[in-house]
């Protein structure tokens, strides 16, 4: 059996954050420092807690190593946007708030595979390499 494979199975109780989103803001490397001037990454993260409520499982992680795309966010969709297609966003240069709330509002309607993001997430759209997309899933 693949690790990736292995992984894809719930972890026993794993099944209720499952339920809906889950959008994971890197905060390593670039992401989260003053290197990004004009940011207040503790506001952006308060933010977009605040927008979804309970709607998504909101998580912080290390790098993601698209550094250059800093700050990034990823939205990994519920399992009834898994069933109906969907699949992880990857999304780079979320910088502003306009954009954070852009996502906010897109998560909390459903999501990757149950709702259509806004057109202007498009420019944030972006795709890891395969490293690093298995990295997400560790």
């Amino acid at each position: 059996m693949s690790k990736r494979s292995h992984r894809s199975v719930p972890a026993p109780g794993a099944g209720a954050g499952a339920q809906r989103p889950t959008v994971t803001v890197c905060r390593g490397c670039r992401c989260g420092t003053p290197k990004i001037p004009g940011l207040d990454h503790a506001a952006q993260l308060r933010d977009l807690r605040k927008a979804l409520g309970g709607s998504a499982t909101v998580r912080v992680t290390d790098c993601l190593d698209a550094c250059e795309r800093a700050c990034v966010v990823v939205i990994q969709p519920s399992a009834t946007g898994r069933r109906a297609g969907g699949r992880p966003v990857w999304l780079g240069l979320v910088n502003d708030r306009d954009a954070t709330f852009d996502i906010a509002a897109w998560v909390a309607s459903g999501g990757p595979g149950v709702t259509d993001p806004p057109g202007v997430l498009d420019l944030y759209a972006f795709s890891p390499s395969r490293r690093v997309r298995a990295e997400l899933d560790e």
